[in-house]
Parts: structure tokens; C-alpha cells; sequence
């Protein structure tokens, strides 16, 4: 049985979606939002549409393939500007 000590360090502390703050609920800034996830649904739809013939999708392929690849060089871009390394 959990001792009222207890909750009160875990009320002052919060939740975990409260702590995250806007890592979850501002999806234009969030860690969590992925630019290119139009792209990559657009390219299933096509499989699905096509029997799961990829050349008929090769268009939505490289389109998805694009814009990660886009997004992917200015996250690299951001985390360097900020100083930021693998090794601190």
C-alpha cells in the first residue's frame, strides 16, 4: 500500500506525458512528427491499390525516399548548428 509520502513526490513530479510537454503535443516542432509520413502513406496505398506491384509505385518510392532523405540532412544541419555530438 503506497504511503501518502509516496504520492506526493509522485504529484509534484507528474506524469510522464506531463513532463514531456511539447515533444508530444506540438506536432509542427515535435521529436515525434515525421514530414515525410504523407509520402510514405501515399506509397502503401499505391501497393495496396496495385496488388503489391512495386513498379507501378516507383514514382511514390522516390518521392518518400526524397523527402527523408531531405529531412534527414536538416536535422543533421539543426544538431550541428547546436553543437550537439555523439560523443558530448
Amino acid at each position: 500500500m503506497p504511503t501518502s509520502e509516496g504520492v506526493d513526490k509522485g504529484a509534484n513530479k507528474g506524469t510522464e506525458w506531463e513532463q514531456g510537454g511539447e515533444r508530444f503535443t506540438n506536432k509542427r516542432y515535435s521529436e515525434y512528427f515525421d514530414p515525410c509520413q504523407e509520402a510514405a502513406d501515399r506509397s502503401l496505398k499505391c501497393l495496396r491499390r496495385n496488388g503489391g506491384d512495386r513498379a507501378m509505385c516507383t514514382d511514390y518510392f522516390s518521392a518518400y525516399k526524397d523527402c527523408k532523405q531531405k529531412w534527414m540532412e536538416e536535422m543533421k544541419e539543426a544538431k550541428r548548428k547546436e553543437g550537439k555530438s555523439w560523443f558530448g
